[in-house]
């Protein structure tokens, strides 16, 4: 019936969202009981995308498991045809560059737990790249159940850490990089306090998120942030749906994927050096692994059971990233003595191994699966380092 009044727009008005309402009435009211050709015209174009929207639920749902046996449906992680729906929820000011027109397009069926549901209490508007960083912010937060606090740039981690609460996780996380979280995007898994505040007190941040916001910390963000965009967002990974579809654009056409959301199973985690990583260790590697999972490859991540130390990450080779991560923790006077190293992929030689190995750290973990994974074993127990395997990779583009 929907379509059908849409087809004959020129004489039928159709009414399709409760939000229409009052635009319609007013119309009506000020016309003397008749709706202009425009307004027939533009009712009818969302008409129709309410249908075409009801036809690829329809279809979608047909492609699942519920397919009758035999149809070849079942078990395909994705149909042979995509249609993606989504409503224009912002303008933003401009894409990666100011030349660049750009919008956000808020998912028809978006989880509970994304930006799809975010809620802006403060600051100027957004910007392309500010969401950007703050998916990548909020997907590296949601990977803590204990409080936390994520700095993003560039949509790479230059700060995390963990903490009894979540203002002593801020200041952890504002150690791993004070320059780097200039510009940058702060969240934090709890209640935002007075404490965060005032560990942000005299740095410029892009965003700045949290679940829920204490009064006074609000009332103090609104006074002495006047650039600083202020977000609620859920950060309960609870709320995830367990399979996740990712898109992306390439010249021609669209790349489609599940999302990488594996968690580790400390169960499947092989030892491969001879001494086995201490419980202590166990727990640093557990962190460390989390956070490279959410770097740009080539990843190494340097860390403590509760703060980054170093991340090196985007760089062409891993001996690379390693070196990185060490002089950006060293640069920031941190002791990098003691750290464990997560690397998102294989060790292809020993190189990187031994980088961080002498800069003092004393545990690593990575997938293994390289054709040298005997050279850098090896290596490990040359250093004295435990190593484990996890079997999974953590590539990120």
């Amino acid at each position: 019936m929907i379509r059908s009044a849409a087809k004959n727009h020129a004489s039928v008005a159709v009414v399709t969202a409760v939000s229409q309402y009052q635009s319609v009435l007013d119309e009506l009211r000020a016309s003397g009981g008749s709706l202009g050709e425009a307004t027939c015209y533009r009712l009818a174009q969302d008409a129709f995308r309410r249908t075409a929207q009801y036809d690829g639920a329809i279809a979608a749902y047909l492609a699942t498991d519920s397919a009758p046996e035999g149809t070849g449906a079942p078990g395909e992680a994705f149909p042979a045809a995509l249609r993606l729906e989504g409503e224009r929820a912002l303008t933003l000011r401009y894409g990666e560059n100011p030349h660049q027109a750009a919008a956000f397009y808020r998912q028809a069926a978006a989880p509970a737990v994304g930006l799809g549901s975010m809620r802006q209490l403060h600051g100027p508007e957004l910007g392309y790249n500010n969401l950007l960083d703050f998916s990548a912010a909020l997907s590296l937060l949601l990977e803590f159940d204990r409080p936390a606090a994520v700095v993003i740039k560039h949509t790479n981690p230059c700060g995390a850490a963990l903490g009894d609460t979540v203002g002593a996780a801020m200041l952890r996380a504002k150690a791993s990089d004070p320059v780097s979280i200039y510009g940058g995007i702060v969240g934090v898994n709890r209640t935002l306090d007075a404490a965060v505040v005032g560990a942000l007190a005299g740095i410029f941040v892009e965003i700045l998120f949290a679940p829920s916001y204490t009064p006074d910390a609000l009332e103090e963000l609104k006074r002495t942030k006047k650039r600083c965009r202020v977000f609620e967002v859920s950060c309960d990974r609870g709320a995830l749906p367990p399979r996740l579809a990712e898109y992306r654009s390439v010249l021609g056409g669209l790349l489609a994927q599940t999302a990488d959301l594996d968690d580790l199973d400390p169960a499947a985690l092989q030892t491969v050096s001879r001494r086995a990583p201490t419980d202590a260790e166990r727990e640093a590697l557990r962190f460390a692994w989390r956070v490279a999972k959410h770097a740009k490859s080539n990843a190494i991540v340097l860390t403590t059971a509760d703060q980054v130390i170093g991340v090196g990450a985007g760089q062409m080779n891993r001996v690379d990233s390693a070196r990185l991560a060490v002089m950006r923790a060293q640069g920031q006077g941190l002791e990098t003595a003691g750290t464990v190293c997560a690397s998102d992929a294989f060790f292809p030689f020993r190189d990187g191994l031994d980088v961080v190995a002498q800069a003092g750290a004393t545990a690593v973990i990575q997938p293994g699966g390289s054709v040298r994974d005997d050279e850098v074993i090896a290596a490990a127990d040359a250093h004295g380092l435990a190593m484990v395997f996890t079997g999974l990779r953590h590539f990120r583009h």
